[in-house]
């Protein structure tokens, strides 16, 4: 006999039967089993009659192990007979003696709908506009001018921005530090990149200046991290930067164009297309952000601890791609065990109700993803793992990973249809107008990080066209 009855809004318990017979094929399943792991004068192992393992197990274990043996299979039958889709495998509630067998209950979790979707069509959303002004162009070729400048000694005290030359040496405990020293090293003054309070020491020095001063090693530096050194730096000499003259000859030779206005039109376009995707990422970010706070929905337990894990276990395994372990982590984050769980928590939470909530808008949109859709997908996926086609789509299928691939890209055409219903506008309630994001396969500027000065025996190489830094 099989039944279900509710337990939650997303739950079910279900009952079935486990017959004598289906009982006594688990004895002899469980005894040959047992049997392996134990050694049993006159038999081989794993052939010892049933009676033998259970008089030497005992008679509440035999059936124990049978119970448990055959649990999977009817378990299995009973959720075909019920069409029920566990999302996560079902949790043993209790079992119980039947004259000819036994009675189980077990926990189903289903995956969760919503009810009623929010309202999306039309929502207005407040970004940033994504605006540029001349001040905006000035910035961006300013820091091109720092790109390509030059050092030059001065005979005057450094300040922030300057360069020094220095020799730097640590000691701790009273013995020389190695790891924190270095010759004939040219530090830049604010940067913050070495030792704390470096800066401080080097504010107003000169050439030939001894500075001696107390610092704390940085916490990364492994076992010494934290702990106190005394610093002495020697200043060997104090170099400016010296900015080169902005002139279209200046432009036609660090660049692909030639004059300055040529230049300044293309990066106000650069820079309006890297806020245009910055606009469009806030939009995405908030609306969703909404849409869920609006998402009436109370996760079942076991789901979210499901999620909680899968949390963990991806973030476990960026942390030892970097070489780092959990413990450090927390202790160079500040963050104790409680805090960091309840973070966890709060983001699997999220991650699933994002996730239900773009797959109901997918069902009332009648969005789906079709084979070509499919095929272009894996294709850029290989295409990037530089392997063919064919045989990522066989490892798809391998690792089961098909209906997962299907199921983001639903959920991306889901976010898109969003995007296209929303009204951004800005803090005065002003739309702002954004343009159709760039198509697959067009060109897209991209970010680049903090340009870095150039020392004084640059080569003359010309560099590639000059893009945009946010």
């Amino acid at each position: 006999m099989t039944k279900v009855e509710d337990a939650g809004r997303f739950e079910r318990i279900l009952t079935f039967t486990i017959d004598a017979d289906a009982l006594a094929a688990g004895k002899r399943s469980a005894a040959a089993r047992l049997a392996k792991d134990s050694k049993i004068k006159g038999f081989r192992p794993g052939k010892a009659p049933v009676k033998v393992v259970e008089s030497m197990v005992g008679a509440e274990t035999m059936r124990k192990e049978a119970i448990d043996d055959a649990i999977p299979r009817a378990l299995a039958a009973a959720i075909r007979e019920t069409e029920l889709v566990p999302v996560v495998y079902p949790r043993l509630e209790e079992v119980r003696d039947l004259e000819d067998g036994v009675e189980v209950d077990v926990r189903i979790t289903l995956w969760p709908t919503i009810d009623r979707l929010p309202e999306f069509d039309g929502r207005r959303v407040q970004v940033e506009r994504p605006d540029v002004t001349p001040e905006d162009v000035d910035a961006q070729i300013e820091r091109m001018r720092d790109q390509f400048a030059e050092l030059e000694d001065v005979s005057r005290e450094a300040f922030d921005g300057d360069f020094v030359l220095a020799d730097v040496k640590t000691r701790l405990d009273g013995e020389e530090f190695a790891a924190g020293s270095a010759n004939d090293m040219l530090y830049e003054i604010g940067s913050g990149s070495l030792l704390e309070g470096l800066d401080e020491a080097l504010r107003g020095s000169a050439a030939g200046g001894i500075l001696e001063f107390t610092s704390r090693l940085p916490e990364q530096m492994g076992e010494e991290g934290g702990r106190d050194v005394q610093v002495r730096v020697l200043v060997k000499g104090v170099k400016a930067k010296r900015l080169p003259e902005l002139t279209d000859e200046w432009v036609a030779d660090v660049s692909e164009f030639e004059t300055i206005d040529e230049m300044r039109d293309e990066l106000e376009t650069q820079i309006r297309v890297i806020r245009m995707r910055g606009v469009r990422s806030e939009l995405e970010q908030r609306l969703l952000a909404e849409l869920v706070e609006d998402v009436d929905l109370e996760l079942p337990e076991p789901l979210l601890d499901a999620e909680m894990d899968s949390v963990f276990h991806r973030f476990a395994h960026r942390l030892e791609t970097q070489g780092i372990e959990l413990d450090q982590y927390l202790e160079i984050t500040g963050q104790d065990r409680d805090g960091f769980v309840e973070d966890l928590r709060s983001q699997a939470a999220l991650n699933l109700r994002t996730r239900i909530l773009l797959e109901a808008v997918a069902e009332h949109e009648g969005i789906e993803v079709d084979a070509e859709e499919l095929d272009q997908a894996i294709a850029a996926l290989a295409a990037a793992a530089r392997v063919p086609a064919d045989d990522y789509r066989a490892a798809l299928e391998e690792g089961g990973q098909g209906d997962a691939l299907s199921g983001d890209i639903l959920r991306r055409k889901a976010v898109d249809r969003l995007l296209e219903s929303a009204v951004p506008v800005d803090e005065d309630g002003n739309q702002i107008e954004l343009p159709a994001p760039v198509a697959e396969g067009e060109p897209e500027t991209e970010d680049e990080g903090e340009g870095e000065t150039a020392s004084a025996d640059a080569t003359d190489t010309k560099p590639e066209p000059t893009e945009v830094e946010e």
